[in-house]
C-alpha cells in the first residue's frame, strides 16, 4: 500500500523530525562515556546491523502434530499428548488447520507461498524438549522473500526518515517447547501444555541499523499478525518473541561484522535496549583491539550490558535432517488464492480509513487498533454500527465518527487507566454508550453528565441508561439566558485579575477556565456552548 498522503499536521512534524535529528546529532556528539572519549565520534565510525527472528504463536486450537489442545491456561500438564513427551513408538499427525493462520501471516507480510514445503529435525538436548529435537523447517520453509513497510507514524528512528521497507528471508512453521518454572534454588518445574504449540518463525534479513526502527519493526509485524487473526496474543502476555542478530562493523564497509544473537526479549523495550546495549559493547571490544566472538547473549530488563549464555551454535551443531516421519507439505494454489481473498484489512489500510473516513487523528487511529489486542477497534465499530442502525444514519458520518472514537478511547479509556482494570467491551456495553452518546446528541444531558453516567455503568451499575436519567434526575434542565448572565457576572467579579488579562489580551482560550467554573457551578445544568456565548458578551469580546 502506498504513503498515507502528509496532511498539513504530518508537514509540519517533517519539519520537526528534522530539527530533532540534528538536536539529537548535537547531543551524541557532546555526550562522553565513563572514559571521557565521545559517544557521539565513537559511534560514527561504526554500523549497526541488525537481523530479526521473530516466533510468534498461531490462533489455533489444536497442537502442530498432535490433536492435544492448546490451552494457555490450562492446569500444569493438562494438555498434552503421549507424542508431545516423545513416548516410543508415538507418531506426529500434522494438524492441517494450523495452516490456515500461517498462511493469513504470511500473506499479510507479502511472502512467496511455496506450494511444497517440509519439515525437519533441530537436534539439541535441553529439558524443555523431551524428544531431544526440535521440529521446523530449515531447507525448505513455506514462505519465503517477504517485505514490511515500516512508517515514521509506527516509531521508526528519525535518521530512517519517512518509511523504511525490511526484507523478509523466509517464515517457518516450527513447534514450541515446554514451559520452565524456576523453583530456587537449584530445581525447575516443565509444563508441557506448551510444547508442540504450533509456532511462525519470522527471519528477516539484516538490514536493519538503528535500534529504535528493530523495535518499531517488532510492533509493526506484530500488528500485521494480529490484524489477520494469526496469533492469539502478543508480546505483552507472552505470545510473540524476539531473538535479535547483532553486529557492528567500521562505517563505509561493506562486510557485516561477527554477529551474536540475543535470545528470548520479551518487549519492545527490551529489544531496542538490548540492542542498544550489545552495540555498545561490540564497539568497546573492538576499539580494545579485541575480536567479537559469535556466541548466543542473553538479556534482562533493566540491564545495561548483555550476558553469555553459550557459545553460538551451527548448521553442524544441529544436525539438521529431514524428518523421516512427516510428509511434504502441499499447498493447494486454490486455498492460497482463497486465503488471499479473504484476507482481513492490514494496519496501513485501517489507518487511512479512520483519518480519510473518520476523520480521527493519527494518533487516535493508531491507538484504535493497537489497544487491547485489536478489542477496541472492534468496540469502536460495534458502537458506530449500533448507533447507524438505530438513527438511520449515513455510515460515513464523520461527526458521529469523532464522537465515538472520542468517547471510546478518551472517555472510557480514561475510567478503564484509572482503575488499571483490563478492557473488555463488556465493561459498558456497546447499547450504553449508544445511549449515552443519544441523549448527549439530543441535549437531554450535558457532557459532564454523560461522563458521569459513564461512570456509574463501567462501576456496574445495571440499569438502562435512561432509566438512570430518569431516576436520578440528571436530565438537563435548561436555565434560562438571565441565569447564564447572573451565574457568569458573579464569577467573574470574583476574578477581576483573569478579567482583565483576557480583554488586554484578547485571550480567548482563558474562557475556558470560566466556562469550567460554570458547569461545575450548574451541576450538570450549564451547557458549555452557552456558557461560552455569554461570557463572550459580558467581556466585550464579540
Amino acid at each position: 500500500m502506498e504513503h498515507i498522503n502528509p496532511s498539513r499536521q504530518q508537514l509540519k512534524d517533517e519539519a520537526k523530525r528534522k530539527r530533532e535529528v540534528k538536536r539529537r546529532d548535537a547531543i551524541q556528539e557532546n555526550a562522553v562515556d565513563a572514559g571521557g572519549k565521545s559517544n557521539g565520534s565513537k559511534l560514527r565510525k561504526w554500523k549497526l546491523t541488525v537481523g530479526l527472528e521473530i516466533h510468534a504463536q498461531l490462533n489455533t486450537e489444536r497442537k502442530l502434530f498432535s490433536d492435544a489442545k492448546t490451552s494457555g491456561d490450562g492446569a500444569p500438564n493438562s494438555d498434552v499428548a503421549a507424542f508431545d513427551l516423545a513416548f516410543p513408538g508415538t507418531q506426529p499427525e500434522f494438524q492441517k488447520a494450523t495452516l490456515l493462520p500461517a498462511l493469513r501471516a504470511a500473506l499479510g507480510l507479502n511472502c512467496e507461498i511455496r506450494q511444497k514445503s517440509q519439515f525437519d529435525r533441530k537436534h539439541y538436548y535441553y529439558q524443555d524438549q523431551p524428544a531431544g529435537y526440535q521440529i521446523t523447517q530449515y531447507y525448505s520453509p513455506f514462505a519465503v522473500s517477504g517485505n514490511v513497510r515500516v512508517y515514521d507514524h509506527d516509531g521508526i528512528a528519525l535518521e530512517d526518515g519517512r518509511l523504511i521497507d525490511i526484507a523478509i528471508k523466509q517464515i517457518q512453521m516450527e513447534q514450541d517447547t515446554a514451559k520452565s518454572n524456576l523453583q530456587p534454588p537449584s530445581n525447575t518445574l516443565l509444563d508441557f501444555n506448551r510444547v508442540g504449540h504450533p509456532l511462525i518463525e519470522i527471519i528477516t534479513h539484516p538490514q536493519i541499523h538503528h535500534p529504535q526502527t528493530a523495535a518499531a519493526c517488532v510492533r509493526k509485524i506484530q500488528s500485521i499478525l494480529q490484524a489477520v487473526n494469526a496469533v492469539t496474543t502478543g508480546m505483552e502476555l507472552g505470545g510473540l518473541r524476539a531473538d535479535v542478530n547483532v553486529s557492528v562493523s567500521p562505517e563505509g564497509s561493506q562486510a557485516l561484522g561477527q554477529r551474536t544473537e540475543i535470545k528470548n526479549l520479551s518487549s519492545f523495550k527490551a529489544v531496542e535496549d538490548a540492542i542498544i546495549a550489545e552495540r555498545d559493547r561490540q564497539i568497546a571490544v573492538l576499539e580494545s583491539g579485541a575480536s567479537i566472538e559469535g556466541e548466543t547473549r542473553g538479556w534482562t530488563l533493566g540491564s545495561t550490558e548483555t550476558k553469555k549464555l553459550r557459545g553460538k551454535e551451527g548448521e553442524v551443531d544441529y544436525r539438521y535432517m529431514p524428518d523421516p516421519d512427516i510428509a511434504p507439505l502441499t499447498i493447494g494454489r486454490d486455498l492460497i488464492d482463497h486465503i488471499d481473498r479473504t484476507l482481513p484489512k492490514l494496519p496501513e489500510e485501517i489507518i487511512a480509513n479512520l483519518m480519510a473516513v473518520c476523520e480521527l487523528t493519527m494518533k487516535d487511529a493508531k491507538s484504535l487498533i493497537s489497544l487491547d489486542n485489536g478489542e477496541r477497534l472492534d468496540y469502536f465499530d460495534a458502537v458506530r454500527r449500533m448507533w447507524v442502525l438505530e438513527n438511520n444514519a449515513s455510515t460515513s458520518t464523520t461527526p458521529l465518527d469523532k464522537i465515538v472514537g472520542n468517547w471510546v478511547l478518551h472517555e472510557l479509556g480514561g475510567l478503564v487507566n484509572a482503575a488499571s482494570v483490563p478492557f473488555s467491551p463488556t465493561i459498558v456495553p456497546p447499547r450504553s454508550m449508544v445511549s449515552i452518546l443519544q441523549n448527549l446528541g439530543e441535549g437531554k444531558i450535558t457532557g459532564s453528565t454523560a461522563k458521569k453516567i459513564l461512570a456509574l455503568v463501567f462501576n456496574g451499575d445495571e440499569r438502562d441508561v435512561n432509566t438512570i436519567i430518569e431516576q436520578d434526575d440528571l436530565s438537563l434542565q435548561r436555565l434560562s439566558r438571565d441565569e447564564y448572565v447572573t451565574m457568569a457576572q458573579a464569577l467573574l467579579d470574583k476574578d477581576p485579575q483573569k478579567v482583565e488579562q483576557i480583554k488586554k489580551g484578547k485571550q480567548l482560550g482563558k474562557l475556558k477556565f470560566f466556562v469550567g467554573l460554570m458547569m461545575r457551578q450548574g451541576s450538570g445544568k450549564v451547557e458549555a456552548q452557552m456558557a461560552e456565548a455569554v461570557l463572550v458578551e459580558l467581556l466585550g469580546l464579540k
